[in-house]
């Protein structure tokens, strides 16, 4: 039987008289966004480039590909120097910094230079000619280097301190923002009912003309193969109603390259180690009010793993999901979730 989740509160009120079903789209961040919503009458229809101007807006402040944006310029600023931050910026910076803490260094807005070495970021990437996997001295130096030139928030004067050689990346959580911002901006204009979403994440309120919520399938591991009963009834998705909640997902099959003997080097890396995670998880699910914190959640939750990430989630509340791959093969996948999941269970 297919998992349904629905969340523990409701708002029965449904769109306003009037109402029309509006669908938007385009692009940003490298991928797709689009935005379903229940327009309320006499409603500006108009709204695809706001919406687009918002995404934007994130692309040129927390971008790792622009050479100007603001965390690429703060990226390539001497040591000492200290960056004024919008409040946009400050926020993703200060939540990611509390994740930081909260995971144990699971997650870390400082990975920068991680991600770079292994390939998978803007420049020298793994899918070029003359890429090599780095050695144990080459990581060693980069997690030496990162030791010494962690970044200072200094809340009071929203203001970050480039200590010399930090390099931010923000990939796990500006994404999530983002989809925020293409709520809130909704939310703003009065519009209560919509569906909004870019690279394939999440975050929804309200409900459909029909009075249905919006549902959407949870994404699933795309290279595991079903052999067992076990793996069919963690490969087939759940459905979730997305109201008043958002959801991300971070997973090994995202991007990832082979070694020659045949080992999976996954995007996900675990900064305490300056590896590849290897603790078998295909995917993370997290369900949360935001999609900023579902992002780096599922993100932070990966990197810890089924047993010492679900301890995180049960201690502090996370809607999660583990998708473990089998020990013996690279197919077949075993579902572990956390208490706050399941209580969304019907």
């Amino acid at each position: 039987m297919r998992q349904v989740l629905v969340p523990l509160a409701i708002d029965p009120s449904p769109p306003p008289p009037g109402s029309r079903p509006l669908a938007l789209s385009g692009t940003a961040m490298g991928s797709a966004w689009s935005a379903r919503l229940m327009l309320p009458g006499g409603a500006d229809a108009e709204l695809a480039p706001a919406l687009q101007a918002e995404l934007d807006l994130v692309v040129a402040q927390m971008s790792h590909w622009e050479p100007d944006s603001l965390l690429s310029r703060y990226n390539r600023a001497p040591a000492g120097s200290w960056h004024d931050l919008p409040s946009p910026f400050f926020e993703v910076i200060d939540y990611a910094l509390s994740v930081r803490q909260s995971s144990g260094g699971a997650y870390d807005p400082a990975a920068g230079a991680l991600v770079d070495l292994w390939g998978f970021g803007a420049t020298k990437r793994y899918d070029q000619a003359g890429f090599y996997a780095p050695d144990a001295q080459a990581i060693g130096a980069v997690l030496a280097r990162r030791r010494h030139a962690q970044p200072l928030l200094d809340r009071a004067g929203r203001r970050l301190l480039q200590p010399g050689g930090a390099v931010l990346d923000l990939s796990a959580v500006a994404k999530g923002h983002a989809v925020d911002r293409l709520a809130l901006y909704l939310e703003r204009l009065g519009i209560r009912h919509y569906l909004v979403e870019a690279g394939g994440e999440l975050r929804g309120a309200g409900v459909k003309g029909d009075g249905q919520p919006w549902w959407v399938e949870i994404e699933g591991v795309p290279d595991a193969a079903a052999d067992t009963d076990a793996a069919a009834a963690a490969t087939e998705q759940p459905l979730l109603a997305l109201h008043g909640l958002a959801v991300a997902t971070s997973g090994d099959y995202r991007r990832f390259y082979r070694q020659q003997a045949g080992g999976r080097i996954s995007h996900t890396l675990d900064p305490r180690s300056g590896r590849p995670i290897a603790n078998g998880v295909a995917s993370c699910t997290v369900i949360a009010p935001t999609c900023m914190a579902a992002d780096a959640l599922s993100t932070a939750l990966t990197v810890l793993g089924p047993r010492d990430g679900l301890a995180l989630a049960e201690r502090d509340g996370i809607a999660a999901r583990f998708l473990v791959r089998a020990a013996t093969a690279d197919t077949g996948l075993s579902a572990i979730t956390s208490s706050a999941w399941r209580a969304l269970l019907q």
